[in-house]
């Protein structure tokens, strides 16, 4: 009798269930479906093949299921059809970037590219390099993040940590307005002070401009992050007598450090492939010049810009302008990934 009692009993509440690999199914069968209807109607664009099948996926996976499983579990799959569809729309974009950089930029990539300059080398010319863009790019780019991302991060902690009243508002009003700001005028502003000056081009006007850009950003993701930190571990070094400054260094700033330095990341890739400020203040430089404090640079998406400008009737040019704007994907690329190392080798350590 007691053998009787505990044997499990089949579930009668659980209803048909599709199989595991039915999303699969659908969706090679729209794919297949959608192109023969494609075929059939003449039509020869993959947009159109793709929009087909996505609609085909949707309304399938809602009639099978509403068969299958019932009209309420068809409604959750269609939604999540439709998280799956948008996300592949979303990445087509990005993938027939990858892909059409890749394919282009390695015809020329190679050592002697990285490691030697226009010189001498007239644009409709072969050969050249861009190891004084990438110089001047990573000069331009370091500066103006030494410049932008401490004033952000300290901006953030007081608006965060200590801000209240009208001067709190109004550095928030600021910071929203400087986030939508052009980079021509950012570029405007730092002429105009040159020409008060009576000052030439060099690299660190670029840079100036690059961290007016860069702050709002840094501002804006590093007070995200703050906020997140849990009240309850500012109170529980606060009640231990630690004083307000030393809590935020020992304990907020190391809590967020990840998002933080997440967010300066994003900051440097928005500023690393600006060209307006960069062709008002730096004006380039087919030589190399290290010394961003004097005379003219060049930056990587300046000489793309030029290149492909002056790549009229030149196939050599075109290729070099494929081949750095490869070499500037592949220096974001690189910058986060350093980043992602860094906010996992500093983020706090749960657990026992």
């Amino acid at each position: 009798m007691s053998t009787a009692l505990t044997e499990k009993r089949p579930s009668t509440l659980r209803g048909a269930r599709l199989p595991k690999w039915s999303p699969y199914a659908i969706a090679a069968g729209s794919l297949a479906l959608g192109i023969g209807i494609s075929l059939a109607a003449g039509l020869e664009s993959d947009i159109q093949w793709g929009l087909i099948a996505a609609i085909l996926f949707v309304v399938g996976t809602y009639a099978i299921a509403a068969r299958v499983e019932g009209r309420r579990q068809a409604k959750d799959r269609v939604a999540t059809s439709f998280v799956w569809v948008a996300f592949l729309i979303a990445l087509i974009p990005l993938v027939s970037l990858v892909w059409s950089t890749v394919s282009r930029g390695v015809k020329v990539l190679d050592f002697y590219f990285l490691s030697h300059s226009m010189g001498l080398t007239a644009d409709s010319e072969p050969g050249g390099g861009i190891y004084h863009a990438i110089l001047g790019s990573l000069e331009q780019v370091g500066l103006a993040t030494l410049i932008a991302a401490p004033i952000g991060v300290l901006t953030a902690i007081y608006l965060v940590e200590y801000g209240r009243g009208n001067l709190a508002r109004a550095v928030t009003f600021f910071v929203d307005v400087m986030t939508g700001i052009p980079s021509i005028v950012a570029g405007l502003f730092i002429l105009s002070i040159m020409l008060m000056f009576d000052m030439q081009p060099f690299g660190f006007a670029g840079s100036m401009a690059l961290a007016i850009l860069m702050m709002p950003v840094v501002v804006r993701s590093t007070e995200e992050m703050l906020k997140l930190v849990p009240n309850e571990l500012r109170e529980a070094s606060l009640a231990l007598g630690v004083p307000k400054w030393r809590t935020i260094l020992k304990v907020v700033l190391p809590t967020s450090l990840g998002g933080i330095t997440t967010g300066v990341m994003l900051a440097v890739a928005r500023i690393a492939g600006e060209t307006a400020p960069v062709l008002l203040l730096v004006w380039g430089n087919s030589l190399i010049n290290a010394n961003p404090f004097e005379g003219a640079q060049q930056s990587l998406p300046l000489y793309i810009y030029q290149q492909y400008a002056n790549s009229a009737g030149s196939g050599a040019a075109y290729d070099r302008a494929w081949a750095a704007s490869l070499t500037l994907i592949a220096f974001v690329m690189i910058l986060n990934l350093v980043a992602r190392g860094i906010a996992r080798w500093k983020a706090p350590k749960t657990g026992r």
